[in-house]
């Protein structure tokens, strides 16, 4: 996945393009996740100017480009930084299902963009750091993350307190499992508060961060909303999040997505087609996300009524099938013009 609102820095397929800065080329790998050795980001080179102006206190809209791979969900946070990145604050989150409105073991995401409403104590930084980060729940252990610049304007004051941005499946960090809904959940619930300030730098402000009524870190819905309804509140630590973070009954069964605009790309039938990378692939062979990034095949087991390892995925005639509860899923379609190949315990 790749974050095209507000503009991840040096994407190609942002409309508009923002102007490069001097020496930089646009990322044509930009769906890749982070290597699991050494910097935390992709690059520490902003954009010449922000590409977007922030308000704390109203809301926000972050998308993403529908045609990429969703992993079958996971933990997504959006974060703001105002040191450039050094330290951040997570302000959003949606866990379990990102870019799903509930479990779901498909490639094509249903879900492309969340609007959320901002702290409305968030200081005024001229070149804020927003940072998109996604651990998915299908397929290798991967941590993606994008970030981006904007223009924040904010309450006046000079710092701000909030759940500090989580950091997995990288060295020298826990590594979230695969397949389980619940895996990683309890990094975001936990996560310690941390007070980050416009000069930069950061201090620990009291362990974890709070928690109402069930929900995720710090978060508050208003008393007269329904269950449904998510809000991020005025005071320090607080984050917004879809309020119905818990798995649903039933494996069919929608999770409410509250504050959130959905957009289902209408190509994609049934939402169960594998996507495939075809916006970089036709600029840059190198830039597909296929290659190490999809689920791996259960190669102990047949299709043919064997157990399997849930989670897993394998090809199968013209498309490809899904172990769910132990059990090869019926065969899903591939997208139109793509088909499902597998090699070294994956399929892409």
């Amino acid at each position: 996945m790749a974050m095209v609102e507000p503009c991840a820095r040096f994407n190609p397929n942002c409309n508009p393009k923002p102007e490069l800065p001097q020496g930089v080329e646009y990322d044509y790998s930009i769906t890749n996740p982070i290597p699991y050795s050494g910097p935390l980001t992709k690059t520490d080179t902003p954009w010449p100017k922000p590409v977007a102006t922030w308000t704390a206190g109203e809301e926000v809209t972050v998308k993403f480009d529908p045609a990429h791979a969703a992993h079958g969900g996971g933990n997504l946070a959006i974060a703001v930084s105002l040191d450039g990145g050094k330290t951040s604050v997570m302000v959003f989150q949606r866990l379990r299902y990102a870019f799903f409105n509930g479990p779901s073991s498909s490639n094509t995401p249903e879900v492309t963009e969340y609007t959320f409403k901002l702290p409305a104590d968030l200081p005024s930084c001229d070149n804020a750091v927003i940072s998109w980060i996604w651990y998915n729940r299908l397929g290798e252990r991967e941590m993606y993350r994008d970030d981006s610049d904007v223009k924040l304007i904010g309450s006046g004051s000079k710092s701000f307190t909030g759940p500090e941005l989580v950091i997995a499946n990288h060295e020298g960090y826990p590594t979230i499992p695969e397949s389980d809904y619940e895996a990683g959940v309890d990094l975001f619930e936990n996560a310690k508060n941390i007070t980050i300030t416009v000069e930069g730098g950061s201090s620990d402000a009291g362990g974890a961060s709070d928690k109402s009524s069930g929900e995720s870190p710090a978060a508050s819905s208003d008393a007269g909303a329904s269950s449904a309804a998510a809000t991020s509140v005025a005071d320090s630590a607080s984050v917004a999040v879809s309020a119905d973070n818990s798995v649903p009954a039933e494996p069919g069964s929608v999770s409410a997505e509250a504050s959130l605009a959905e957009s289902s790309p209408a190509s994609e039938a049934n939402g169960s087609a594998a996507a495939s990378d075809a916006a970089d692939t036709d600029e840059s062979a190198a830039a597909s996300d296929a290659a190490g990034t999809d689920a791996a095949q259960d190669k102990g087991a047949s299709s043919d009524g064997e157990s399997c390892t849930s989670g897993l995925m394998q090809c199968s005639g013209n498309g490809y099938k899904v172990c769910q509860d132990g059990k090869w899923s019926p065969e899903y379609a591939c997208g139109v013009g793509t088909v499902c190949r597998g090699g070294g315990g994956h399929i892409y």
